[in-house]
């Protein structure tokens, strides 16, 4: 043996010790696990095990004698276990009320007591709360509603005794237990009402159910014959001749009436639904005079209220029959429940809101947007020219912003800058030019309008016609204000430089502005930005133009005493019509100064390196800054990274406006994810197969062939096909 070979030997037999001790540890918790899992799988077979127990400690809690607010706690825990998630199939809940129920028939001392707490607790309960408020709007305006959910979301509530509404929605805390109640079946809720409830608790929620109808009638009435409401309707007729008082009436007549009563419930509901179209035609009614978030809340506010009392109608003429009352109250319990959570929900009340307040805010604007379409050659030069009169008025915009000293006050910066800008703005506006970047802003209107029939291919062609119109001209925009902002900003400069006998921009100045400008860095992603801000300035002209439209303006103004008495009848009516089609654009060029001016002055304020790139006012930098540094420049390659940067601006401009304007009209009309991405497949498709078809218009004969099947030509398809 080698000399330092058995010291070795010691170590070699530890190893070999270990390995026999951790193999022994690994299946003894292999074992374990194998143990753990055949229990488990036992007592999934057999549920009764572990249900026994836990029902027995819930029911030995029942007390008619406790307190409200202890039976109430018993309760919810009832409804807990009952809801309580299991993995073993089939229905695991209905198995859990099954077994309940059971086990209660078999324990009857037990069920007497279930029982006697069970209706004591109903008996003492308010319901006219639970029916005529739980789910639905308490304030009467948007903002007083926000607030209230957002206290409701962030406090704690107060206990409200005997409260059937409060215990309603402690029972029920999830928007899944819906679904949970609306699955029990017919079976089992026969052997619940058994156990919970008798005629005389019947009666008294009938009684409950009538108090809830009328105080619901009584707040439609309210709105129905308000004054915002009744000049929307268009014929005035007296108040009681209305269908919301006519309403109250056949209400009154169906509950003094004994069930059943067919001819009354009958003439009740189509009282409802005569109200809810007179809603609908309120909607109508909103292009003539405006939307206001406070009228379209209210509005939905009464949709929903009637539906309510719909549903209460139903429950209440179910009484009658064998099984029939308990289902129906199944059902209205179910929409209690959703409606409890739909309601809670923040995002929801904003959601819902919002899109039809947008809807109409682009069904209103669609007018503004409609004639800027290339649907053929001469449209599309007629904005060629129109867009050339903007690059050439645009120079101004331009000149002013790079003569602004950089060194001043940034607030003070950004305003004189805002005013150069809303200067030239207005100046194209009153000359009849077009900014490519106020195309973006009108599109949404015209695509909401061809968003009725996305289900058919019919429609979707029609959207996709709509989106080639809209990109041509928004193109064509595009292409004029860059063929005349560049040669026109040439020559002002050299013209100046030719007045002054120095560069508009010294050397460094200009090499400033060019790598400013360049493709290779912020520029793509200020582009983009500068996409959101155009479609912003669209929204507000469009507010601007409901705003004038919802305090009927024009005729205040036409029929103003004072302006009467200075410009006379005809020219203030004159001046009046002019104000009310010109004041979205005015409004549109004056926040698209502001959000180009004082945005970066903003954002700075804010630590945020953002800045704004509009492709017609970055082209005519990109010419000023290369006629100060002379010809040499254009063999230099940061000029050319700055065109390429210009490139980018006006492919993200066009395209980050026209993807927010899309998604606003998918909110207006609430077009589901599934057909958003449809669209959007579709859209790319056809862009990837025939880009030109976006970009120039078709000949004349092909032209005629689009117009006749936009207008509907039953015959369009197959004069195309041939």
């Amino acid at each position: 043996m080698r000399p330092g070979a058995a010291p070795a030997r010691g170590p070699q037999r530890r190893r070999n010790r270990v390995v026999p001790s951790r193999m022994k540890r690994f299946f003894l918790k292999v074992g374990v696990f194998w143990r753990r899992l055949r229990r488990g799988a036992r007592a999934r077979r057999r549920p009764h095990l572990h249900y026994e127990s836990q029902v027995a400690a819930l029911m030995a809690r029942a007390n008619p004698f406790a307190s409200w607010d202890e039976r109430a706690n018993w309760l919810t825990d009832v409804v807990e276990w009952l809801r309580r998630e299991q993995a073993t199939p089939p229905r695991p809940r209905q198995q859990r009320a099954r077994f309940l129920l059971d086990w209660l028939d078999r324990h009857r001392d037990e069920r007497r007591l279930v029982r006697t707490t069970l209706q004591k607790t109903l008996r003492e309960a308010s319901g006219p709360e639970l029916f005529s408020a739980t789910g639905l709007p308490h304030e009467p305006a948007f903002f007083s509603e926000l607030g209230e959910r957002l206290a409701r979301k962030l406090l704690p509530r107060a206990p409200a005794n005997m409260d059937l509404s409060a215990l309603f929605t402690a029972m029920f805390p999830k928007p899944a237990d819906a679904e949970w109640l609306r699955g029990l079946d017919r079976d089992i809720l026969l052997r619940l009402w058994k156990l919970a409830a008798d005629d005389g608790i019947a009666h008294g929620y009938r009684q409950q159910i009538d108090e809830a109808l009328t105080y619901l009638v009584t707040l439609v009435i309210a709105v129905g014959i308000s004054p915002d409401f009744r000049q929307r309707l268009g014929e005035r007729l007296p108040l009681q001749a209305t269908p919301f008082m006519a309403l109250r009436r056949e209400l009154e007549r169906f509950q003094l009436a004994p069930l059943p009563d067919q001819a009354s419930l009958r003439s009740v509901r189509m009282l409802v639904a005569v109200c809810q179209a007179q809603t609908d035609k309120i909607y109508a009614h909103l292009d003539e005079y405006g939307v206001s978030v406070s009228l379209v809340y209210k509005i939905e506010r009464m949709r929903a209220q009637l539906t309510r009392i719909r549903c209460l109608i139903d429950l209440r003429s179910a009484a009658g029959g064998a099984g029939a009352a308990q289902m129906q109250a199944q059902a209205v319990l179910g929409e209690l429940i959703a409606a409890h959570h739909n309601r809670a929900s923040v995002k929801g009340l904003v959601r819902r809101s919002f899109s039809l307040l947008a809807r109409k805010l682009v069904e209103r604007s669609g007018e503004h947007g409609a004639h800027e379409r290339a649907r053929d050659r001469g449209e599309y030069r007629a904005l060629l020219r129109s867009a050339a009169v903007g690059g050439v008025l645009a120079v101004g915009a331009v000149l002013g912003r790079l003569l602004v000293d950089d060194g001043g006050a940034r607030f003070f910066e950004g305003a004189f800058v805002s005013l150069g800008y809303a200067g030239a703005f207005l100046a194209i506006a009153a000359a009849g030019g077009v900014l490519a970047a106020s195309q973006p802003a009108v599109t949404a209107p015209a695509l909401a309008a061809r968003m009725g029939a996305l289900d058919t291919m019919t429609g979707l062609r029609g959207l996709l016609n709509e989106a080639a119109l809209l990109l041509r001209a928004q193109t064509a925009a595009l292409a004029g204000n860059l063929l005349a902002v560049l040669p026109a900003a040439v020559v002002v400069v050299l013209a100046l430089v030719w007045a002054r006998g120095a560069p508009l921009l010294d050397a460094a100045r200009a090499h400033a502005v060019l790598q400013k400008l360049s493709a290779v860095g912020p520029t793509p992603l200020f582009a983009a930005f500068t996409g959101v801000l155009l479609w912003l300035a669209g929204l507000a002209a469009g507010f601007a133009d409901n705003w004038f439209a919802l305090r009927r303006l024009r005729q205040a103004l036409a029929q103003q005493r004072r302006l009467v008495q200075v410009l006379g009848a005809v020219r203030a009516e004159r001046w009046a019509l002019w104000l009310e089609r010109n004041l979205a654009r005015i409004t549109g060029c004056l926040a698209l100064a502001a959000l180009l001016g004082m945005t970066p002055v903003v954002a700075e304020f804010f630590g945020l390196p953002l800045d704004v790139r509009h492709v017609t006012l970055a082209a005519g930098a990109l010419a000023a800054a290369g006629a100060s540094l002379g010809w040499q420049t254009l063999a230099q390659p940061e000029f050319w990274l700055a065109a390429g940067g210009v490139a980018v601006t006006g492919l993200l401009n066009l395209g980050v406006g026209f993807g927010c304007a899309l998604a606003l009209a998918f909110s207006a009309r609430v077009v589901p994810g599934r057909t958003r991405r449809l669209v959007l497949r579709a859209l790319l498709r056809r862009m990837l197969a025939s880009p030109l078809f976006f970009l120039l218009p078709p000949p004349a004969r092909r032209a005629g062939m689009a117009a006749a099947t936009d207008s509907g030509d039953p015959d369009s398809d197959r004069r195309r096909q041939a």
